[in-house]
């Protein structure tokens, strides 16, 4: 490289590197303002259960619909179908008490309590629940 364009970059370089430093400093008094940009676009806020939902107290519809129904309306994970009375028949033969043991402690690819905060008597509602809608005619139980 000749000495001219050698010379031409270097300062190039050096105008630009003593420059940066300035274009990126923010405003004094800017710090709200400062805040308010990088702050996180979205926020998760965990609000108390209310008294109607809290547990012991959910029903089994409640507890499949905001939890069970995720693998079990699509089937996803060979989970038993909703209502597939042929994938749920040899299941049933275990009774109500056998299947809440099998759903707590979890099965094949279902986590233990299916991934829910339920306790037991909320997991033999929504096993009651789901069985009925598969052939069953098991009573799901009341709270204790």
């Amino acid at each position: 490289m000749a000495p001219s364009k050698l010379r031409a970059f270097a300062i190039a370089g050096a105008v630009i590197v003593s420059a940066s430093p300035l274009s990126l400093a923010a405003p004094k008094g800017d710090a709200e303002g400062v805040a308010k940009r990088i702050a996180p676009v979205a926020r998760v806020e965990l609000a108390p259960a209310s008294a109607a939902t809290a547990a012991g107290n959910r029903g089994g519809e409640e507890i499949y619909k905001s939890i069970c129904g995720a693998c079990h309306d699509s089937g996803a994970a060979n989970a038993p179908k909703l209502g597939d009375k042929a994938a749920w028949a040899p299941r049933l033969k275990l009774g109500l008490d056998g299947l809440v043991k099998s759903a707590i402690t979890g099965k094949n690819a279902m986590p233990p309590k299916g991934g829910s905060d339920a306790n037991e008597i909320e997991m033999a509602r929504v096993v009651a629940f789901m069985a009925n809608k598969s052939g069953a005619t098991f009573k799901e139980p009341a709270a204790k």
